[in-house]
């Protein structure tokens, strides 16, 4: 893509109802600054090849030499999404609209000496991508992150990061892969818990010392205060859930990402239904009938026709569509490092793969290759941001009377 022009950035900076204010969140080498090198290469700031190796924003020396981002660095990116018109003549030119966005990034610090520079990056952003390390898990700088976002009333997408080493390093298969990361997602989730449970706790104890005032203006100064409940709030949307598209899988690494949307647009058809009724169905227990492959049947439903024993057996929906085949290419090109297999792989993808590519020894450049044409990095997080990020407008009416 063509370096964008100041000027186009410029113009776009005017209306605020496209603009998204984003700032990256995690742990210590969680991945934050290779997922920014991906997101810069969108706008032809560096080469997709070198995204992850030139840390473009860790413009310091000494955070090039440590390997680390120790200051906050904030770059504007621009995207355009095609949208199809709902028109009959679908295949005509005119068939999709563009809508222009502003993207202004903040890449931030991961270790707790800089806490400060993520407190200002958060403060200046109104959503945030929240990367996880799947291997170490939600670290002590995970918690504190998420508390500030939390504190500044940021809305996060949770971004699992470094599946592929699940895959090489950990030897995990698909479903010990997803039972993996639903635990790490009640944990994640468990952190949000505590803080929403906290604020209610605090806001329930304002209000009772009012009603106490209330009470004694009403009764007197002695007598029992015996009108008083807890009340009840639903906290629903403050977790991540992957079936509502908030939480991102992938390898910043290798390039490659996804959201239950994605491929939920993908199989909607062949199992004849709509993208919006397949993906609250993409997480969780539910399981393609094994007959038909048309059919997605809770567990119950799988017991009733195929007995507990194949039911407690049965490969989830999210494994089967979403999983199965990034190991796919996985064990085809890195483990076994079979060209048929390969050859194969790259056929049923539809990907585009060149020549040098193809003939290259180090095997990490071919698969790099197949993942970004097949699951780009950089279009699903894009796509998070726009869709599940508030825009400046949005978002200050919540801000605002915290801050």
């Amino acid at each position: 893509m063509p370096v964008i022009p100041p000027a186009k950035l410029a113009e776009l900076q005017k209306n605020p109802h496209s603009i998204r204010n984003v700032c990256v969140l995690a742990h210590v080498d969680h991945g934050k600054t290779t997922l920014s090198d991906a997101l810069l290469a969108t706008n032809g700031i560096i080469s997709t090849k070198l995204a992850g190796k030139v840390r473009y924003l860790d413009s310091r020396e000494d955070e090039q030499e440590r390997g680390i981002t120790m200051e906050s660095s904030g770059i504007s990116l621009y995207y355009k999404v095609l949208t199809k018109k709902d028109s009959e003549r679908s295949e005509e030119q005119d068939s999709h609209t563009a809508s222009e966005y502003l993207i202004n990034l903040i890449d931030s610090p991961g270790h707790i000496d800089f806490a400060s520079e993520v407190a200002s990056a958060a403060r200046l952003s109104d959503g945030a991508l929240v990367l996880v390390d799947v291997v170490e898990g939600v670290c002590t700088q995970t918690i504190s992150v998420l508390r500030q976002a939390w504190a500044e009333r940021v809305r996060p997408v949770l971004f699992f990061n470094k599946i592929d080493r699940l895959i090489v390093e950990w030897k995990m298969s698909p479903s010990e892969a997803y039972v993996h990361i639903q635990q790490l997602v009640e944990q994640v989730n468990a952190v949000l818990a505590g803080f929403w449970e906290g604020d209610r706790l605090a806001e329930d104890s304002r209000k009772l010392e009012e009603a106490k005032e209330k009470w004694k203006e009403t009764h007197g100064e002695d007598a029992p205060m015996t009108e008083w409940y807890l009340e009840e709030k639903d906290d629903s949307h403050i977790y991540f859930s992957p079936e509502q598209g908030n939480v991102l899988f992938g390898s910043a690494i290798d390039g490659w990402a996804f959201s239950t949307s994605h491929f939920a647009q993908l199989f909607a058809e062949k199992l004849g239904t709509s993208p919006e009724r397949l993906q609250p169905l993409m997480w969780g227990d539910y399981f393609m009938d094994p007959k038909s492959k048309r059919r997605v049947l809770t567990r119950k439903q799988y017991a009733k026709l195929y007995g507990a024993g194949k039911a407690a057996a049965a490969t989830p929906l999210f494994v089967q569509l979403c999983f199965i085949p990034v190991w796919q290419v996985y064990e085809s090109v890195i483990i076994e490092n079979d060209q048929e297999k390969i050859d194969k792989v790259i056929s049923t993808l539809g990907t585009k793969v060149l020549p040098r590519d193809r003939r290259s020894k180090d095997r990490r450049i071919l698969l790099t290759a197949i993942m970004q044409g097949w699951l780009p990095l950089a279009q699903a997080c894009m796509v998070a941001i726009l869709e599940k990020l508030p825009s400046p407008v949005e978002a200050q009416l919540l801000r605002l009377p915290y801050l």
